[in-house]
């Protein structure tokens, strides 16, 4: 199975890397097929028939791709509302996951299809304020998500005692936890320490900030990161479905490959314009 997620992960930053030697337009045409890929398969598990979920998903490749090649961008102080509202979103979503682990709270369709809908899209406009500052500047930040993902999974494996949501997703642990938010902390102080000028992200926020509060932003991107996935995970328990699709092998679904990512982006932007 790791062999396997390894490939397909290779595979798949392999034609991202090519999207974007290509061009600007290739490599966003590309990503909001993958974007447009993850609103069928939430819909799917928000419980919408495959023909209303392909329809919307190709409604909404339509509308990403043509914006993206029109050039069309909401204002920034739009921009900005937005994610301030999906940052609050997630952090809600975060506490709908805890009563949902006690038996307490369900996920119903319409508002799975809001969320679908409002998340994905304003993880899209985040995606976009990113990308403009360069494609390192963009996987600089994913790979905090990255880092933390493989952390929590290694570091669950071996040290895990302690469940984090046992109802919603077994696999998760509190050692997992703290494995990624260590190994993220660590990550990050040593790159900073020996490439102060790489133009990374984390480097901009541990620069600007001073370590104690860009520790804080860090760990803020980290929780939320885990929040996105354990909320898949809530829907997928819902749908009682193992993955949201089958199209990435060892990985599930898309939505599986970014359910850590969506959340992460808008706040990622947000204290990226707090640092300037």
């Amino acid at each position: 199975m790791l062999r396997t997620r390894v490939i397909t992960a290779v595979v798949l930053l392999a034609l991202l890397w090519a999207a974007a030697a290509w061009s600007g337009a290739a490599l966003l045409g590309l990503l909001a097929l993958l974007a447009a890929v993850a609103m069928y398969e939430w819909l799917k598990l928000a419980g919408c028939t495959p023909a209303v979920a392909s329809g919307a998903a190709a409604v909404y490749w339509a509308a990403l791709a043509g914006t993206s090649a029109l050039g069309l961008r909401l204002p920034v102080d739009a921009t900005a509302g937005l994610l301030l509202v999906a940052v609050g979103a997630w952090c809600g979503l975060g506490g709908a996951v805890a009563l949902a682990e006690r038996g307490r709270f369900a996920i119903g369709r319409a508002t799975s299809v809001i969320a679908a809908v409002g998340l994905l899209s304003a993880g899209w406009v985040a995606l976009n304020s990113l990308l403009l500052r360069g494609v390192a500047w963009l996987v600089s930040l994913l790979a905090i998500v990255w880092v933390a993902d493989i952390a929590a999974y290694f570091s669950g494996r071996a040290l895990g005692r302690h469940k984090l949501a046992a109802h919603i997703s077994p696999g998760k642990t509190w050692e997992g936890v703290y494995g990624a938010l260590a190994f993220v902390t660590l990550t990050a102080l040593a790159v900073h320490r020996f490439w102060p000028q790489a133009r990374l992200w984390s480097n901009r926020v541990m620069t600007e900030l001073g370590w104690p509060l860009a520790l804080l932003c860090l760990w803020t991107v980290v929780a939320l990161s885990i929040i996105g996935d354990l909320f898949e995970s809530l829907l997928k328990r819902q749908a009682q479905v193992k993955d949201s699709g089958s199209l990435l092998p060892g990985h599930g679904g898309v939505l599986d490959r970014i359910d850590a990512t969506l959340p992460a982006l808008p706040a990622a932007v947000l204290i990226d314009w707090w640092t300037r």
